[in-house]
């Protein structure tokens, strides 16, 4: 997160330097205008140096580097392709047969490295 807040530090530095430079240059006075209005180009750069740590939160969040949120890739698998387990999983519900080979419930850990195969249409 902290290396994504100084690669993003001068272009933010820039947005905001040339939004200053803009209000700045519209309060200045040209043929049209008359007098300058000061107070409000005085009220603009107060409010732009208050709220920009606002601005660098909101740039951030709508960059998709809030929070430090891991990236997260998704990968399509087809239906009926066996998957390896990548961490164990505790307390998996699970189906096991019995001696007289009638399914039954239960609970058991499947250990990281174990293959899950989806059982073939018809059978549980």
């Amino acid at each position: 997160m902290a290396g994504v807040l100084e690669a993003l530090a001068p272009v933010i530095a820039l947005v905001l330097g040339v939004l200053l430079d803009l209000f700045s240059k519209r309060a200045q006075p040209s043929a049209e205008d008359g007098d300058p209005d000061i107070q409000l180009r005085d009220r603009l750069r107060q409010r732009v140096r208050q709220y920009w740590p606002v601005v660098l939160v909101g740039v951030l969040l709508l960059s998709g580097c809030g929070a430090g949120a891991p990236f997260v890739r998704t990968i399509y698998v087809p239906d009926g392709t066996p998957v390896r387990l990548r961490e164990t999983i505790h307390g998996a519900k699970v189906w096991v047969k019995d001696a007289d080979g009638q399914a039954v419930p239960g609970r058991m850990d499947l250990p990281e490295g174990w293959y899950a195969i989806p059982a073939p249409t018809g059978e549980e």
